[in-house]
């Protein structure tokens, strides 16, 4: 069997931590589609605009506002929405904000780790438990070739390194707690995202999107690092995927690479030359790599052939086609258009391959 089905979501009780950032929001749009019972627990929004409210979220699922690192209070919404699969995807998932203040990124992504375990250990009714890491939790060796499974978790810096600890957190609450079966546990370690309504600083599409606005060409400061660009749909519906086949058989449960094939590995020159490409005139760029920065990664690529393998995955976007609906959505921004119909759109066009159909 290959893909999934999303009818099965529909009547199913769903925990999404993160929910308020931009791949939580998309996240919570999809289930919201599939009629799933949606429960959310995130920080406020981090951004101003933010998809979670362009997205019309608001009354079609619940909506906890708190911290991660507060187990008592996620314990309380957790105990109330009686979630049969959980999504765990908060997290401070900047790496220059963890330079600056790296003991909350370790509250944050180690110890808030910790705490949505813990609350699936104690409550039953957990069938499926997934908690979305990132590429970066590998100890990089600038490798040509992609990283895959069992390579050692060893992230540089704070934020890649509170991953690799997230990912080792689950391993023990895996091994410790949750090896009857009782629950499946995985993670995904997906590569870099964009799409509409990413808002972030230090992230390139917005960075391109407020050049946009602002008339002014861009400044890349890292053009040629080479990263694994995926638009967002991609990895979302690989969790969502994982989330029920590992819910139907535990079997399957497991650490996966979820990433683009090798021909969408670009650097970020390249990219942000395909997002002017697609966005046409009024929109330039400039080179400006930093001396003495704070260290990031130059080159970074995922092997996700055990993904593939075990369920018949294959990325559908190529980088053109992520970009040039990032393009779109921004454009039915700029203009006031109706976003929740924009996102229902592409995630429509997305569903039309074949292979979410089975």
């Amino acid at each position: 069997m290959t893909g999934f089905d999303l009818e099965f979501y529909r009547g199913k009780r769903v925990f999404v931590t993160g929910h308020t950032g931009f791949k939580g929001a998309w996240l919570c749009r999809i289930l919201v589609g599939t009629g799933a019972v949606v429960t959310g627990y995130s920080l406020p929004a981090p951004t101003k605009p933010n998809l979670f409210e362009l997205a019309g979220l608001e009354g079609k699922m619940t909506s906890v506002i708190g911290d991660i690192r507060d187990q008592k209070k996620l314990m309380e919404a957790f105990q109330a929405a009686k979630p049969e699969i959980v999504l765990h995807l908060a997290a401070q998932p900047i790496v220059r904000e963890s330079y600056k203040d790296p003991a909350y990124t370790y509250e944050t992504n180690v110890m808030g780790t910790v705490n949505i375990l813990e609350c699936v250990r104690l409550v039953p009714g957990v069938r499926s438990f997934l908690n979305v890491t990132t590429d970066k939790v590998y100890h990089n060796n600038e490798w040509v070739w992609g990283y895959r499974e069992e390579e050692p978790l060893d992230g540089f810096d704070p934020y890649s390194n509170s991953k690799s600890c997230s990912e080792l957190v689950t391993h023990s609450y895996k091994s410790s707690f949750f090896a009857d079966g009782r629950v499946a546990i995985s993670t995904a370690r997906a590569g870099n995202v964009i799409g509409g309504g990413d808002f972030a600083n230090d992230r390139i599409i917005p960075d391109c999107v407020r050049a946009v606005q602002e008339g002014k060409p861009i400044g890349v400061r890292n053009p040629h690092s080479t990263r694994p660009y995926q638009h967002v749909l991609e990895p979302l519906f690989a969790y969502l995927m994982i989330a029920q086949r590992q819910y139907e058989d535990g079997s399957v449960s497991g650490w996966y690479n979820v990433g683009p094939d090798e021909c969408d590995c670009v650097t970020t020159g390249q990219l942000v030359e395909l997002f002017q490409e697609k966005w046409g005139d009024g929109f330039s760029w400039i080179d400006q790599a930093e001396k003495n920065a704070p260290h990031e990664a130059n080159f970074l690529k995922l092997d996700c052939s055990k993904l593939k393998s075990v369920f018949g995955w294959k990325p559908r976007w190529h980088i053109g086609e992520a970009i040039e609906q990032t393009v779109e959505w921004t454009r039915v921004w700029l203009n006031g258009g109706d976003i929740p119909a924009e996102m229902d759109r592409q995630i429509r066009k997305y569903l039309e391959h074949k292979i979410w159909k089975q």
